[in-house]
């Protein structure tokens, strides 16, 4: 195998040179050629920019996928250039216990119905954040993390070449001025005079570079507007989906059992704001058991009835009949309604009522 000695030689004897002058300008034997100001401060720039960065990228990752071990299987496939296999994730996951536990509990009861109607809700919840992930990966961290593996690399390689090139100019300054005879000192004038030369030239091509910091901000600003509109639409239909839950849990009358098997109907409602806009629901403490008994008869009932109210009950809306406990309404059922409610009638006041705050009477 052939080898060029000659440029073997040279560099071995490049790379003495800057070792020396570098070793020396840290005791403090040898003087130092400093960058320009505005250079400096691009520097400075461009490495606050890296880190901060890095920092951002890295708990974006965390926040979208908090499983470490997750996080590291998807790398690996990345690195691979693989597709990573999807798995379900936590609120799919939980919503799926749900919906089985309550088909388990009987979807004619109430907490059987309310748990399936909760898992399907969780279930949108997490394709929701499957979107939000995919999104963010695609518009936020995939341009972040090629500014970190890509432009900045090649930021740093010119800035290795532009510290490489000064040490090389300071060491013909110092060998020129250890020059004694006319013919070495010619020589390390002209020495001087290239690898000054040199150096200029690798601090105008890194400056250049360095300048493209700011639009480097700039694109990262839309990328940011990018994520935020994907965390917008995300909470948006996250709060959409618990805001129809919670409304569908409103039919949900909350039963008690005490330690003593002594049953409790006292139900504690929990209103939010009226600028949310949100129905009644029933805080619960202890354990839930049954919705009342005839629930069966006031679904399959036909023509009117009447029937008592068991709890209060606020109307969330114009559609709906707000109730008050042990007062006597007329019930009857609407072609293609909810099962979960009927129309109530009270004088010349008409809305949906939800079934199990009823008691049919004879």
């Amino acid at each position: 195998m052939d080898f060029n000695v000659k440029k073997l030689a040279a560099d071995a004897g490049t790379f003495l040179s800057r070792a020396v002058q570098f070793t020396e300008e840290k005791l403090g034997q040898a003087e130092k050629t400093e960058l320009d100001a505005h250079l400096e401060n691009l520097l400075s720039k461009a490495e606050c920019t890296k880190i901060w960065t890095e920092k951002i990228m890295k708990q974006t990752e965390v926040l979208l996928q908090p499983n470490p071990n997750a996080r590291i299987e998807e790398f690996v496939y990345e690195k691979l250039d693989r597709k990573a296999p999807s798995r379900i994730n936590n609120p799919e996951l939980l919503g799926q216990y749900m919906i089985d536990a309550g088909t388990e509990f009987g979807p004619g009861t109430a907490y059987g119905n309310a748990l399936i109607k909760c898992g399907e809700t969780q279930k949108r919840i997490g394709t929701a954040d499957r979107e939000l992930i995919q999104t963010s990966a695609l518009n936020f961290l995939t341009p972040l993390r090629n500014f970190i593996e890509g432009d900045y690399k090649t930021i740093a390689k010119e800035r290795k070449l532009l510290q490489n090139k000064r040490l090389d100019l300071d060491a013909a300054k110092t060998r020129l001025k250890k020059a004694k005879a006319a013919e070495t000192r010619n020589s390390s004038e002209q020495e001087l005079r290239i690898t000054q030369s040199e150096f200029d030239r690798q601090a105008e091509i890194t400056r250049l570079l360095l300048e493209g910091i700011s639009s480097t901000h700039a694109h990262h600003l839309r990328c940011l507007n990018d994520f935020v509109e994907a965390q917008m639409t995300y909470y948006a239909q996250c709060y959409q989906y618990m805001l129809d839950l919670q409304k569908q849990l409103g039919s949900f009358p909350s039963n008690y059992l005490s330690n003593n098997n002594q049953t409790s109907v006292t139900p504690v409602p929990s209103v939010l704001p009226n600028a949310i806009g949100s129905s009644a629901m029933a805080s619960t403490s202890g354990l839930v058991i049954t919705s009342p008994s005839n629930l069966s008869d006031l679904k399959e009932c036909s023509g009117s009835r009447k029937a008592r109210v068991l709890y209060d009950y606020d109307a969330a809306n114009s559609t709906e009949l707000s109730l008050l406990a042990d007062e006597v309404i007329t019930v009857f059922s609407v072609v293609g309604m909810d099962s979960d409610w009927l129309m109530g009638e009270r004088g010349n006041q008409k809305g949906k009522v939800p079934i199990t705050y009823l008691e049919l009477l004879n």
